[in-house]
């Protein structure tokens, strides 16, 4: 888990990129105040405008810093696919709302039925033709139980059949998030 000071800085980082990048400005200059910051980890930014989706990217691999990690995600966030066609505008930018979901190990699991907690655990599935996640907050959010959380998983973002996660050539695996926002 992040200190405060730390959640803090990623969201400032997170938002100073937004904006930089939306208003095409020189990008934030990545601070990692703490060390706990420079460890290599995995990241999803979410951005919303009064509730609304407005863009999801993130990365499982912890190949960068956290911090560059969320500093690559806040700009990819402006680039998701599902909004290109209604990209964030400057006029919008102080009705934006972050949320960084700083992410644990990938776990390969044996029984997902038995070994995945709705709301303390995200998922990754991924299968032959495709894969998806759903970050913990999704199960909470929506509602679903724990057989809707990894059929919508499969149908809805990785392109299976919503049974496809019981299936032996499909792999589950769980993960925890440190997740914080600016509406916190």
């Amino acid at each position: 888990m992040l200190a405060d000071a730390e959640k803090e800085a990623l969201l400032r980082l997170a938002r100073e990129t937004v904006e930089s990048t939306v208003r095409r400005t020189p990008p934030p200059a990545v601070a990692a105040p703490t060390p706990a910051l420079l460890v290599p980890g995995g990241a999803f930014v979410t951005l919303s405008n009064r509730g609304r989706l407005r863009g999801c990217i993130g990365t499982f691999a912890a190949d960068a810093p956290l911090a560059e990690t969320v500093r690559k995600m806040a700009k990819a966030a402006l680039r998701d696919p599902r909004f290109l066609a209604d990209p964030v505008t400057p006029a919008e930018l102080r009705a934006i709302d972050i949320e960084v979901s700083a992410l644990g190990p990938l776990e390969k699991l044996a029984d997902p039925l038995r070994e995945i907690d709705l709301g303390r655990h995200g998922i990754r599935i991924d299968g032959p033709h495709g894969s998806g996640c759903f970050l913990p907050q999704v199960a909470t959010e929506t509602g679903w139980s724990l057989e809707e959380f990894l059929a919508n998983c499969c149908a809805g973002k990785a392109g299976m059949a919503p049974d496809a996660w019981r299936r032996p050539e499909v792999n589950v695996y769980r993960f925890e998030a440190d997740v914080f926002g600016e509406k916190q």
